[in-house]
């Protein structure tokens, strides 16, 4: 996977090895530090601050969602001005204070606080993990990159509310489960600042030999192209939007509804655990195959193989049900989520691929609020049951956009 080499850099896996290896490790904190707040934090708002709205439990979705939309917008932008590495360690430095806030946080406000944080620092370090691995294995594996990269990241999650659940249940919802994402901030900052390299000449050797633009996008051209304008920056966009609006309204619902199913803390640790560990795990594959069989089936069939598995859950009573469910969202999503990144690094040119991909994060990333937003009020008007079944239907409902809109594309 060698597309040649200028001034001693080189494109492919192969030849970046460590430096990939290292920002699949730096990912893996990155998710981790998500991981913390899966299981414990929802049950942090209803036990210990005796919050009974739904739609408040779930607001620290809200501004976790938001912000990080709008971290993600900037990133691209960020990077190219300042290179990847600045932008990944300021992540970071953003991601440092968030295990202490909910360490020793007196009311519902410093969780939401620290959540707008994490927001900030996920939207620049998950950016410029994922845009850094593009970058060095240039266009021929994109799909294997992504899939590594989102692996790591989500296996971490899965791992890492398993163990915060099982922590929980034995040492109580604080302080111990938080102390994992003390460690994660710490090593991820310090890896990031001491260890890393940027991959900017990556760039600029890809670059060269692409076909050059007519004239350079500006920022505002690489948003509406990337919403509206292209079909396939579209259809990505709109399903990834639906794909973590189920995801946010997963984060903050299915505690609460696990729980008043009459599951125990652990229970529902390894319901939450069991999600994103196939979701992270399966990507090792879907990544890869995305590359050979295409990114518009996996996206399509991903998106209703969800579907499926949220009404199951809503329909059903019983842990064996909701864990097949959750074995069942955890694959539909790993099909989804690596081919949506390689599908729009696909349709950009490697001049403003960094801006698209943060286009596309940022309607990707919002789906946390609004699902979260809109599931709560639901929830709290019609109950739980009926707020999975309706972003079912959503869910549903984009996997047939993207049918309709997209348009196979092979990578070059």
């Amino acid at each position: 996977m060698n597309d040649g080499a200028v001034g001693g850099v080189r494109l492919g896996l192969k030849e970046n090895w460590r430096q990939f290896a290292l920002l699949v490790l730096i990912n893996a904190f990155v998710g981790g530090m998500v991981g913390i707040e899966r299981t414990v934090v929802p049950l942090i708002g209803s036990e210990e601050f005796g919050i009974a709205s739904t739609t408040l439990v779930v607001s620290f979705i809200v501004s976790f969602g938001v912000v990080k939309a709008f971290a993600n917008l900037v990133s691209g932008q960020l990077a190219d001005r300042w290179g990847r590495k600045r932008v990944l360690v300021l992540g970071w430095l953003f991601g440092l204070p968030v295990p202490f806030m909910i360490l020793w946080a007196p009311d519902w406000n410093w969780i939401v606080a620290a959540n707008a944080l994490l927001g900030v620092s996920q939207g620049l370090a998950w950016s410029m993990t994922v845009i850094m691995k593009v970058d060095l294995v240039g266009p021929k594996g994109r799909g294997l990159a992504v899939g590594l990269n989102e692996f790591a990241g989500y296996f971490a999650v899965g791992v890492t509310a398993f163990l915060t659940g099982w922590l929980a249940a034995e040492h109580g919802l604080r302080p111990v489960p938080i102390y994992l994402g003390v460690g994660y901030a710490i090593l991820g900052t310090v890896l990031s600042i001491f260890v890393v390299r940027d991959t900017r000449g990556h760039v600029r050797l890809e670059t060269a030999k692409h076909a050059n633009e007519g004239s350079p996008l500006t920022f505002r051209d690489v948003f509406v192209l990337t919403s509206l304008r292209d079909r396939n920056l579209f259809a990505a966009s709109q399903a990834g939007l639906v794909n973590n609006l189920n995801d946010g309204m997963s984060w903050g619902i299915f505690p609460l509804f696990f729980t008043a199913g009459g599951l125990g803390i652990e229970r529902v640790g390894i319901l939450k655990a069991v999600y994103p560990a196939v979701w992270g795990l399966c990507q090792v594959v879907t990544g890869p195959l995305s590359d050979r069989w295409g990114r518009k089936g996996l996206i399509v069939a991903g998106m209703w193989v969800q579907a499926a598995a949220l009404l199951l859950t809503a329909v059903t009573g019983k842990f064996g049900w909701w864990l097949g469910a959750s074995v069942l969202l955890g694959l539909g999503t790993a099909m989804v989520y690596p081919s949506l990144i390689a599908a729009v690094s696909d349709a950009s040119h490697p001049s403003w691929r960094a801006r698209s991909l943060s286009v596309y994060r940022f309607w990707r990333d919002l789906g946390y609020a609004i699902g979260a937003l809109s599931a709560g009020l639901i929830a709290d008007a019609f109950g739980l049951a009926a707020a999975i079944m309706a972003i079912a239907g959503l869910t549903f409902v984009s996997g047939a956009v993207a049918a309709v809109a997209m348009v196979e594309r092979r990578p070059s």
